[in-house]
């Protein structure tokens, strides 16, 4: 048993064992329903890493009587998905339950082979359940993405994690046997990063080290977790802490305008076999969120850098990726348009949903022009500059300024602008 990982010993086999996540597998809560009830339609789970996916999938296969097919994504290809498929054809026999097709990092998957999955999911030969750590609005076919409800999982919360040390000192069947001492949990749980299989990893290094080095007791405080897993980063996590770090450095790179961080850190993420397309996505957002209107060939360039990751792929992909990085890097910065979303997203949450002024208002029909619908709306493009005074918030957010462009050349222009449009309020 202690040649298996304390991860995979501690797997839970149902519902009731299975920790976090209430808000889908809690009590009455959907997805216990959906697999109490052993009525399962097509769903995705995101969420990040150690969270219970995988975990969930393999509930679903234990407690369902049905077929239940596995694939993961990177060592599947299109013939492996056609196999499956037949296979679950011939296992369907008159009102006998779909086969579930279990999909490990489904985002991996390119667009033909999320293509042989479709007809399969529209024709119910297979029930899906996909698995991924990214946004599948970027990583899933429309087609597919309709047919599969999306759950969102959450990193776990502290109760969740204590929890999980419980079980690991007290009921693991080789942890139980040896004597620990929990003075302090706040580095464990710090690096953990709401990580179950983090944090049940740190757990096992920290017992076998201090079994190693001879000690009758294993001692979890603050100082100890953090001297083993500086000495020992690499076992207990080759990817998920230095995986965050370098993203962050990468982004922080090319916020801070350093061309020469920004390919070092790619460099190192390629190296360390990151999606090229993670990287991309990153460069994506940072476009809008720290460059902006100082420079709006910058979204276009990262845009254009994403799609053509997705077509070209590595090694030749890194090319192109180096060339937006570095023009990132060194463009002018602002976070005006993110910081404006920002403001009118929380003025919104403060102030509920304003009604739209009248003159605004769409009017299709006779009654709605009655009732004043559109009445004293001004056709923008009917006036001189092809702009008409009028008040386009709701009466009471009127004046309310969310963008305030940034110091840069651009954005001088859009203020100077914005000035002679709207002198009382720029």
């Amino acid at each position: 048993m202690e040649n298996i990982p304390l991860a995979e010993r501690l797997r839970p086999k149902t519902l009731d064992e299975y920790i976090g996540q209430k808000h889908l597998v809690g009590k009455g809560a959907v997805l216990r329903n959906m697999i109490e009830s052993d009525n399962i339609s097509s769903f995705i789970l995101w969420g990040p890493p150690g969270v219970g996916k995988t975990t969930l999938a393999q509930i679903i296969a234990n407690k369902q009587n049905r077929s239940f097919f596995t694939l993961s994504a990177i060592n599947s290809g299109v013939k492996d998905i056609r196999e499956v498929i037949e296979t679950a054809k011939s296992r369907k026999f008159f009102s006998a339950p779909n086969p579930i097709l279990f999909i490990d990092e489904i985002h991996r998957f390119s667009k033909s082979q999320q293509d042989s999955l479709l007809g399969a999911v529209e024709k119910g030969i297979v029930t899906l359940i996909g698995a991924t750590t990214e946004n599948p609005s970027f990583e899933v076919i429309s087609p597919l993405l309709s047919r599969a409800q999306v759950y969102v999982l959450k990193s776990l919360e502290k109760d969740d994690l204590e929890c999980l040390l419980d079980r690991a000192v007290h009921h693991d069947t080789v942890l139980k046997t040896k004597t620990f001492d929990l003075r302090e949990t706040d580095a464990l749980f710090r690096f953990s990063g709401g990580d179950a299989r983090k944090l049940l990893n740190i757990i096992d290094l920290a017992a076998k080290v201090s079994v190693s080095a001879g000690a009758h007791t294993i001692v979890i405080d603050n100082e100890s977790i953090t001297a083993i897993l500086q000495e020992n980063i690499a076992l207990y996590d080759k990817n998920g802490e230095q995986h965050y770090d370098i993203i962050s450095a990468f982004i922080k790179s090319m916020r801070g305008s350093d061309p020469n961080a920004a390919v070092y850190w790619m460099a190192r993420m390629l190296e360390g076999g990151e999606d090229p397309l993670f990287i991309a996505r990153r460069m994506l957002i940072l476009a809008a969120e720290d460059i902006g209107l100082a420079n709006p060939n910058a979204l276009l360039l990262a845009n254009a850098c994403f799609d053509a990751v997705h077509k070209i792929g590595m090694p030749e992909a890194r090319i192109i990726m180096s060339e937006t990085a570095v023009y990132l890097a060194v463009s002018p910065k602002s976070n005006a348009t993110y910081s404006a979303i920002e403001a009118a997203m929380d003025f919104v949450r403060k102030t509920g949903d304003l009604p739209v002024p009248l003159h605004l208002r769409n009017a299709p029909t006779k009654l709605m022009k009655q009732l004043n619908y559109g009445k004293d709306y001004k056709y923008a493009h009917s006036y001189r500059g092809n702009f008409a005074d009028l008040e386009f918030l709701p009466e009471s957010a009127a004046g309310t300024k969310f963008y305030q462009p940034g110091d840069n050349p651009k954005e001088h222009e859009i203020l100077k602008h914005l000035k002679t449009l709207w002198k009382k309020y720029y």
